[in-house]
């Protein structure tokens, strides 16, 4: 019985959203990478995939192809961007141990590390955490910090109880300001750094300027101090 050459080929299958292999890879990295910018900048409510896809040069069919809707999209961002770029500093801060002066340098540290490999953080932050009605709110809650400023304040408090921090200090607010001398000096960068005229601060300098506000303060002494 001879072959029936007017069979139709087989139909290709539909590729579903998900993390590919082989070289695709490389494209879908480069499109949740704009695909973050994009959030950062522009809210993720803001930011539809037709504006990132052509930001990323590619056209929404692609997005669809590697990501499936919209709301995939985020998740992968939050599962493959968020939460890998904030996890290790959890590891970070439990490792410090319990003296609030290396506790404090280790967030520190580690936030400004976190921020120089991830410069989309600290704005996205302000978006979709702090604002209300934020994306990602829940998300910081549930799985990026779960507990995580309450046991800071925890060890503050228990440092403080020893003597070992300035008993005028709330050890709750003392995580909120960790925070904001983190967090808010690099998502407002664009307009300090305008104006001071001061591009040349960069992570590093902040850093350093940090550490040292944290640990000597301002270093103005009173009349009565003065020698």
């Amino acid at each position: 019985m001879g072959m029936n050459t007017s069979a139709r080929p087989a139909a290709p299958r539909k590729r579903r959203a998900g993390r590919p292999s082989g070289d695709d890879q490389d494209l879908r990295a480069h499109l949740l990478g704009v695909a973050t910018t994009q959030f950062s900048r522009m809210g993720i409510a803001a930011t539809s995939l037709r504006m990132i896809a052509g930001e990323a040069n590619v056209t929404p069919a692609m997005l669809h192809y590697y990501f499936g809707d919209k709301p995939r999209l985020v998740q992968a961002v939050i599962d493959e961007q968020l939460l890998p770029a904030l996890m290790p500093l959890r590891a970070q801060m439990k490792r410090a141990g319990s003296d609030p002066a290396v506790l404090i340098e280790a967030f520190v540290s580690g936030i400004a590390g976190v921020m120089s490999s991830h410069p989309w953080l600290p704005t996205l932050w302000v978006r979709e955490v702090l604002c209300e009605g934020g994306e990602l709110r829940e998300v910081l809650f549930d799985q990026v910090v779960p507990g995580l400023p309450q046991w800071l304040a925890q060890c503050f408090a228990a440092a403080q109880a020893d003597g070992r921090l300035n008993a005028d200090l709330d050890p709750r607010l003392l995580v909120v300001s960790l925070v904001g001398l983190t967090l808010f000096p690099a998502a407002g960068a664009p307009i300090w750094r305008r104006a001071f005229g001061a591009e040349g601060l960069g992570p590093e300098v902040m850093l350093k300027h940090t550490l040292a506000l944290l640990d000597r303060g301002v270093g103005t002494a009173t009349s009565g101090e003065a020698a």
